[in-house]
């Protein structure tokens, strides 16, 4: 393992849904559930869910860039959300739930602004790429219940995902 670890943070609807695939991805070290984008120091689930804060639900992730690159990490993100879609995300709804990359550096904002320019290009979708690509906010962590919640409550994540999201993935990206 590098000894440089470094960090991305997604925001694409329920961090619930955004953690799995990123936790088992190779080269991941650790993948928090949080809220980032606000103007609230250390808000709560509550807070950010009544839609009075301005964060949104995100993921950050800890990588080893010598075993998995943030280009790959974007690639896999856009493969977990609908791009379309900037009034959240699925079944869930509102400002919390928006699509964001958050961007750390010039190099990870240039790295996100041309892939989300290659996935507007190869037209596979019927309209415009809507996702935000923004500058990284503070990442104030969640509550304990709600970090690795697809391993802690596998019945009820398995319920969030068949909210739209599974299906979505399945018919817009199985071939790419």
């Amino acid at each position: 393992m590098s000894e440089r670890i470094e960090t991305a943070t997604f925001a694409g609807g329920c961090f619930w849904c955004m953690v799995r695939p990123f936790d088992t991805f190779p080269g991941i070290v650790k993948v928090l559930s949080g809220y980032t984008g606000g103007t609230v120091t250390n808000p709560t689930y509550e807070q950010v869910k009544s839609q009075t804060t301005g964060h949104t639900e995100a993921v950050k992730i800890w990588f080893d860039p010598s075993q998995v690159t943030y280009q790959q990490l974007v690639e896999l993100y856009w493969q977990q959300t609908d791009p379309t879609d900037d009034a959240g995300q699925f079944q869930d709804r509102g400002d919390n739930y928006r699509p964001v990359i958050f961007v750390n550096s010039a190099e990870q904002a240039a790295t996100a602004a041309a892939s989300k320019t290659a996935l507007q290009d190869r037209e596979q979708f019927d309209k415009p790429i809507v996702t935000k690509i923004q500058v990284a906010q503070p990442f104030f962590v969640a509550e304990e219940r709600h970090q690795q919640f697809y391993k802690k409550n596998a019945e009820r994540f398995e319920q969030e995902e068949a909210g739209g999201r599974a299906d979505f993935v399945q018919q817009h990206w199985q071939n790419h």
